[in-house]
C-alpha cells in the first residue's frame, strides 16, 4: 500500500527540478522569485482536480435526486472543499490555449480571477507571469499536466514546498530546524488529538499541513470543518504564509494566519489566544539558540513554568521548552495539544529538567510517542511527539499517568530514504490511545473494520484470479503445439511437465480460494461482534490468509514456468522459425499473463494484510483493554517518572521489543523459485559469454 501523497512524486519531482533549472538559465531570476510562480501552477492544478472531483460528486446528487436541478453557486463547492473556479482559471482551460499564445497574461488573469472570487486570496496569489517566457510557461503547464498530480491527494502541496526548500538550499529555513512535517506524523497527530470543533491554533503552521489534515479528519466523520472549527496560524516567512493561505484555498477552507515579524512566537501572541484553544498542534523548529531571554520573557502569561536554560548572553540556549510552554499556555481548561518535538528534549537535564517537572506535576502530559529516523523528507533525524490534555488536570486517575508508546518499531519503507505510516498504521497508534481512555468499543470496531474489509477483499479476489487463471491458459495453449513437438533431446519436456502441473494446481487451489472465501463471506453476518467473537472470526479468517500466501507462491511459479517455456523455445530451439509458434501472439500473451499475475498477487496480498491487521491488534490486545507489551507500550505512573530524573523518553519505560519470527517464510519454495530465476540467469550468462567470444574472433584477437 503506498502512501498516496507520494505515488509518482519523485519522477515528478525530477523533472520539477528541470524547469527550475530552466527558469534559472534562461532568466535574470533569483530562486525565491520563480518559486512562488511555480507555487502558483501546483495551486492551478489542484484547485481543477478539486474542482472537477466536487462538480462530479454535485452532478451525482443531482441525478440521484437529492439536489435540485439549479444553477450552481459557490456555497455548492465549498460545503465539498472546493474552489468554484472561473472557467478561465481551470488548468484544462490553459492547456488548450494555441501554441504560442499569451500564456504568461492568461495566467494572470486567471490568477486575479480567482483572487476576485474567493476573497481570502486577495493579494496572496502569484501575478507576475508575463515576465516569463511563453514557451517555458507552455512545458511548465505540461509537466503539472502529469498522471501524478491529475490523480494526487493528501498535502502534496506542502510535499512540492518543501522538495523546492530542499532543492533551493533555503538554509535560513532548514538551519533554524524547520521542515515540512510529513502527513503521515501529521495524520497521527490528529487521531491523537482528534481537533473536531473550537479553536484549532498552529503557531508554527509552514504551509498549512496541520489545518488541512484536521479537514480531512472532521470532513470523514461527515461534519462541515468550517462550522466545527476556527484555523488561526503563526509564520514568520511571508512567502510560508502566502503558501498556507492558498494549500488552505485549495482544500476549500479559510483560516487567519499572522506573519512576518509580528508573527514571531517567541516574542509575540497577535491572536491573544492564550487559554483559548481548543486544539494546538504544532511541528516547531527543534532546539533553536539565541532567542533573546528579555523580550521573551515579557510575556509571562505564556511562560507558565518560567525560562530554560539562559547563558551569559541572555539568550535562551535552546528553545524547545519554550514551545512546550507556550503549547500548554494556550489550551483551555479542556484543551489538547499535539507536537512534534526533537528527541533530546524530553529527556533535556538542568533548567529543562525543571521545566518539565513542572509541565508533568499538572497532569496534562498525556501521551508521549517515539518515532524513528527517516519520517523527514530532507532529514534524516527522529522524533517525538508530544500529547497534552488539560481536562486530564482534574481526573485524578488519569493526571498520575503518562502512555509511552516507542513506534520507532512501527513503518513502512516508502523509498530507500523515506518511511512513513501506512493509514492501517496510523489506526493501530490511534487504537491503543483509545485503550488507554478506556474506548474499548473503538477498538474493536477498527478490528470489525479489518476483518471485514478482508472478506471483501477475498470476494473481489475472484476476478483477478480468473484472469490469471485464463491468460495462463491462452499462453499455454499457444506455445503448446511446438513445446510438445517431438525432439531428441528435449529442453522443453521437463519445463512443460512442471508448467501443465503447476496450471492444475493453481486452477485447484483457486476453487479451494473462493470456496472458503464464499463460505466465511456468508459466515460473516451472524459473526458476534463482541470481542470473543471477533477473536473467533480473526482465527477462521487464519486459513484464508495462508491460502493467499500459498496460492501467490503457486501463481508466481506458474507464471515463472511459463516465461521459462517461452525463453527456452525462442533462444535454444529457435521458435520463430517454426510454422508451430504465433512469436507475435506469443509475446503479447506474456506480456498479458505478466499484467494478471500482478493484478492476482495484489488482490491475494489484500485479505492476508488487513487479517494481520487485525492480529496486530488483538495478539497485543487479547481482552480489548489497555496492558503493557513490552517494547511497544506502557501506561508509566508518575512515580516512575520521577524515578528516571522526569524523563519521558518512551524507551525507558517500554523495554526492547522481542524479535519477531516470520512465520509465513517457506524456504522450499522461495529456494525452488530462486532457482527457477538462477538457471535462467546462467543461461543468458552464457549466450553472452558465447557472443563476446565471436566477437572476440571477428576483432582477430
Amino acid at each position: 500500500m503506498i502512501a498516496d501523497h507520494l505515488t509518482g512524486l519523485e519522477q515528478f519531482e525530477a523533472g520539477l527540478w528541470k524547469i527550475a533549472d530552466d527558469l534559472r538559465a534562461n532568466s535574470n531570476l533569483a530562486s525565491n522569485e520563480y518559486f512562488l510562480p511555480i507555487m502558483g501552477l501546483l495551486f492551478l492544478r489542484q484547485a481543477t482536480n478539486r474542482y472537477y472531483e466536487a462538480l462530479a460528486a454535485i452532478e451525482a446528487d443531482k441525478a440521484a435526486g437529492k439536489r435540485p436541478d439549479r444553477p450552481l453557486v459557490e456555497a455548492d463547492f465549498q460545503r465539498r472543499r472546493a474552489l468554484m473556479l472561473p472557467e478561465a482559471a481551470r488548468f484544462d482551460t490553459l492547456l488548450r490555449m494555441p501554441k504560442g499564445g499569451r500564456v504568461g497574461e492568461a495566467l494572470t488573469e486567471a490568477m486575479k480571477a480567482i483572487e476576485d472570487s474567493f476573497l481570502p486570496l486577495k493579494g496572496q496569489l502569484p501575478k507576475d507571469y508575463e515576465r516569463f517566457d511563453g514557451g517555458l510557461l507552455e512545458r511548465m503547464l505540461r509537466l503539472f499536466d502529469s498522471e501524478a498530480l491529475r490523480t494526487a491527494s493528501g498535502d502534496v502541496f506542502g510535499r512540492i514546498y518543501e522538495y523546492f526548500l530542499a532543492e533551493f538550499s533555503k538554509q535560513g529555513a532548514h538551519d533554524n530546524g524547520e521542515f515540512f512535517t510529513p502527513p503521515s506524523i501529521v495524520q497521527t497527530i490528529v487521531n491523537v488529538i482528534e481537533p473536531d470543533h473550537g479553536i484549532v491554533f498552529d503557531p508554527a503552521c509552514g504551509s498549512g499541513g496541520m489545518f488541512v489534515q484536521s479537514s480531512h479528519f472532521i470532513e470523514d466523520a461527515g461534519q462541515d470543518t468550517m462550522r466545527r472549527v476556527t484555523f488561526y496560524g503563526h509564520e514568520k516567512n511571508e512567502t510560508t504564509a502566502k503558501l498556507a493561505q492558498i494549500n488552505l484555498a485549495v482544500h476549500g477552507l479559510q483560516g487567519t494566519i499572522q506573519a512576518g515579524n509580528e508573527a514571531i512566537t517567541y516574542y509575540k501572541d497577535p491572536h491573544e489566544l492564550v487559554g483559548k484553544c481548543d486544539f494546538v498542534m504544532a511541528n516547531p523548529p527543534f532546539n533553536v539558540d539565541e532567542v533573546d531571554a528579555g523580550l521573551a520573557e515579557k510575556d509571562r502569561k505564556r511562560l507558565p513554568f518560567g525560562l530554560p536554560s539562559v547563558n551569559k548572553a541572555k539568550k535562551v540556549s535552546n528553545a524547545n521548552y519554550l514551545w512546550l510552554s507556550y503549547f500548554y499556555s494556550y489550551l483551555n481548561e479542556n484543551g489538547r495539544a499535539g507536537v512534534v518535538m526533537s528527541s533530546q528534549a524530553s529527556s533535556a537535564g538542568r533548567d529543562e529538567a525543571i521545566v518539565r517537572q513542572k509541565l508533568i506535576e499538572t497532569g496534562a502530559v498525556d501521551v508521549m510517542i517515539d518515532i524513528r529516523g527517516n519520517f523527514f523528507y530532507t532529514r534524516t533525524v527522529p522524533c517525538q511527539l508530544w500529547f497534552y490534555d488539560r481536562a486530564k488536570e482534574r481526573d485524578p486517575a488519569r493526571a498520575e499517568h503518562v502512555l509511552m508508546l516507542d513506534a520507532r518499531n512501527i513503518y513502512r519503507k516508502v523509498t530507500r530514504a523515506i518511511y512513513d505510516f501506512s493509514p492501517e498504521q496510523q489506526k493501530n497508534i490511534a487504537a491503543i490511545v483509545w485503550l488507554y481512555r478506556g474506548q474499548s468499543d473503538r477498538f474493536l470496531e477498527l478490528v470489525e473494520s479489518y476483518l471485514a474489509r478482508a472478506v471483501a477483499e477475498g470476494e473481489a479476489a475472484a476476478g483477478p484470479l480468473a484472469a490469471f487463471e485464463n491468460e495462463l491458459g491462452k499462453l499455454i495453449d499457444l506455445a503448446e503445439p511446438f513445446a510438445t513437438e517431438t525432439r531428441d533431446p528435449d529442453p522443453l519436456a521437463d519445463i512443460w511437465d512442471e508448467l501443465k502441473s503447476a496450471q492444475a494446481t493453481v486452477s485447484a487451489d483457486i476453487e479451494a480460494f473462493n470456496a472458503e472465501v464464499a463460505a466465511r463471506a456468508a459466515a460473516w453476518p451472524g459473526a458476534a461482534r463482541d470481542n470473543p467473537g471477533l477473536n473467533a472470526a480473526r482465527e477462521g479468517l487464519h486459513s484464508i490468509a495462508e491460502r493467499c500466501r500459498d496460492l501467490t507462491k503457486q501463481i508466481d511459479l506458474a507464471a515463472k514456468l511459463a516465461g521459462r517455456i517461452v525463453d527456452v523455445a525462442v533462444k535454444e530451439l529457435e521458435a520463430r522459425e517454426s510454422v508451430l509458434w504465433a512469436n507475435a501472439e506469443v509475446n503479447r500473451a506474456r506480456r498479458a499473463l505478466e499484467g494478471a499475475r500482478a493484478d492476482a498477487v495484489e488482490a491475494l496480498r489484500a485479505p492476508r494484510y488487513f487479517v494481520k491487521q487485525a492480529d496486530w491488534l488483538q495478539e497485543r490486545f487479547p481482552d480489548a483493554e489497555l496492558r503493557d507489551v513490552e517494547g511497544l507500550v506502557k501506561r508509566v505512573s508518575r512515580a516512575e517518572i520521577t524515578a528516571h530524573d522526569w524523563s519521558l523518553t518512551p524507551g525507558r519505560y517500554v523495554g526492547v521489543a522481542p524479535e519477531e519470527v516470520d512465520e509465513d517464510f517457506d524456504f522450499e519454495e522461495t529456494l525452488r523459485s530462486i532457482h527457477i530465476d538462477l538457471k535462467g540467469l546462467n543461461e543468458e550468462a552464457e549466450a553472452l559469454a558465447a557472443q563476446i567470444a565471436r566477437n572476440f574472433e571477428e576483432l582477430g584477437v
